[in-house]
């Protein structure tokens, strides 16, 4: 779940290994690129964390950030939904 504190959107995720989070990281971006909105990220093995914020809006909360956020969760679903 998304938490929108200090002018960012922040999430916390977590995979079942390494490769799968290197695998999401990498589907992110290719969406971020296509949206031309990019995030700022972690991972150390199995879990990544996520900022998103508007820098050409003054570091705040966008429409931009939640679309990537929505998107982001969609990517997160689809690669975790066979495992519940």
């Amino acid at each position: 779940m998304w938490k929108e504190e200090d002018n960012k959107l922040r999430r916390s995720l977590t995979f079942k290994d390494f490769r799968q989070a290197m695998d999401f990281m990498q589907k992110v971006a290719t969406v971020a690129e296509e949206m031309d909105h990019h995030p700022w990220w972690s991972n150390v093995y199995n879990k990544i964390e996520i900022e998103l914020t508007t820098h050409d809006a003054g570091n705040t909360v966008t429409k931009r950030d939640l679309k990537l956020a929505q998107r982001i969760d969609e990517i997160y679903d689809q690669m975790t939904a066979s495992e519940e």
